[in-house]
């Protein structure tokens, strides 16, 4: 009778989580194995297949898709190649994805899509854990699924799915085949500009800097060359024109301030429809200002970033961590001053957090906990309540506010972990932990 008394005690004190939910779920050492990776990785993307299949049984696409069909349609059947016949808004290179999908018809677009996309994915998650035998890369996977998942409006319906893998790829073998990692980080940015982050990063942390920016420049001489012979040269850079006419896009976090006048009805603020290139902006006092600052302002912020990594690269920092960390700042800091704030340029810092959690989740949990916040945010503004945002929905607003305040603080925490790596590299202790490590000594005294 004791016993079942004592037993009965014991199952009360248990949470309800201890009872139901933990007996259910699988112990955290299954994670580890690479087996249960496959899996994990063949019934995510069954499920994203599963999601787009009455588009791909109905023929139809979904997403930017729409756009790209119709530019891949226009150059099979008309000749009229984007970049070569006419300006275009995405470096040459983009064409190729765009194109690739549409080799069985545009009937079958959305399925070629997707499986171009599912094998970019598998391949990332192949060097990511090293074939399985990494502990620390099946974990990182894992995460990287996870952050998919939450960004799979984007991750599987716009150029970045595509580009992401790629510089996860290359970022994984940077140091053993420079050349390699530097051709698929060439290839990346000519399709999304948004990698030459990841060049500017080797310049200031990489000691085999040369062999990557040679290797970059060469491939780069080629896309010219080939763009050159069919004639379409002087479009070779219209894609950077086009961006810096645009204006303040609606998700960006310098628009928050325009925002907020537009939600509470401020005269002369409002959200407008730029229906040339299908995508929302802000307009308001003095947001031409803000226009043509921005790009100079983005402009000085990276050469700022830039000698920090210098500097701390001088002083002796180790070049793994250096170069990644770097590669989080200059690229958040594009993020952060960039009048233009699509959805998928999360997915522009997923893929460099994923190669730093290969390091260690200790020294890389902060930005990949604010990446999940900063990714759940994103997809609740956009797509799930994009139309109650455009509408001026105080509540929607906040919500994008928040993730745009998330993305500030973690270029704040780049930008400190560079501050970080080079003084404790020179042996001097920041003063932060100094004054962390004195007030510990002071409470514990």
């Amino acid at each position: 009778m004791a016993t079942i008394e004592t037993t009965a005690q014991g199952l009360g004190r248990l949470s309800l989580y201890d009872r139901f939910l933990r007996p259910a779920l699988p112990e955290p050492e299954v994670f580890e194995k690479p087996r249960a990776l496959l899996w994990g990785f063949i019934g995510i993307h069954v499920v994203y297949l599963l999601g787009l299949l009455p588009h791909i049984v109905a023929g139809t696409v979904e997403g930017d898709l729409p756009l790209y069909r119709r530019w891949a349609i226009d150059a099979a059947s008309f000749g009229q190649w984007p970049g070569i016949h006419f300006e275009w808004v995405y470096p040459i290179g983009a064409i190729l994805p765009i194109a690739l999908s549409n080799v069985a018809g545009p009937q079958f677009y959305q399925l070629l899509w997707f499986v171009l996309i599912a094998a970019l994915n598998a391949v990332s998650i192949v060097v990511l854990s090293n074939r399985g035998r990494s502990r620390r890369g099946i974990l990182a996977s894992w995460w990287w699924l996870g952050i998919l998942t939450l960004l799979s409006p984007v991750a599987l319906l716009r150029l970045e799915g595509i580009t992401a893998p790629l510089v996860i790829i290359a970022l994984v073998l940077i140091a053993r085949r420079p050349i390699f990692a530097s051709v698929l980080l060439a290839l990346a940015t000519w399709i999304k500009v948004w990698p030459a982050a990841i060049f500017l990063a080797i310049l200031g942390a990489f000691p085999r800097r040369r062999i990557a920016i040679v290797t970059g420049a060469v491939f780069s001489l080629g896309v010219a060359a080939i763009v050159w012979a069919l004639g379409g040269l002087h479009y070779l850079f219209g894609f950077a024109q086009m961006q810096t006419s645009r204006g303040l896009q609606l998700e960006a976090p310098v628009t928050t301030p325009w925002l907020w006048l537009a939600i509470i009805d401020r005269p002369g603020s409002r959200i407008i429809n730029n229906t040339a290139i299908a995508t929302r902006e802000v307009v308001g006092p003095y947001d031409h200002l803000a226009v043509s600052l921005m790009t100079p302002v983005m402009a000085l912020a990276v050469i700022g970033v830039l000698a920090l990594v210098v500097w701390a690269k001088h002083r002796g920092a180790p070049t793994e961590r250096l170069l990644l960390v770097a590669s989080l700042a200059l690229a958040t800091t594009v993020v952060v001053f960039n009048k233009v704030g699509s959805p998928q340029y999360m997915l522009w810092l997923a893929p460099i957090i994923v190669v730093g959690i290969t390091q260690g989740w200790r020294a890389w949990r902060t930005p990949a906990l604010l990446m999940v916040a900063i990714s759940v945010l994103t997809t609740l503004v956009f797509p799930i309540l994009y139309m109650p945002l455009i509408a001026g929905d105080p509540g929607v607003a906040l919500l994008l506010t928040g993730r745009n305040v998330l993305v500030v603080v973690l270029l704040g925490w780049a930008v400190r972990e560079l501050v970080y790596v080079g003084a404790r590299a020179a042996g001097a202790e920041p003063r932060f932990e100094r004054r962390a490590r004195e007030r510990e000594h002071r409470q514990t005294a």
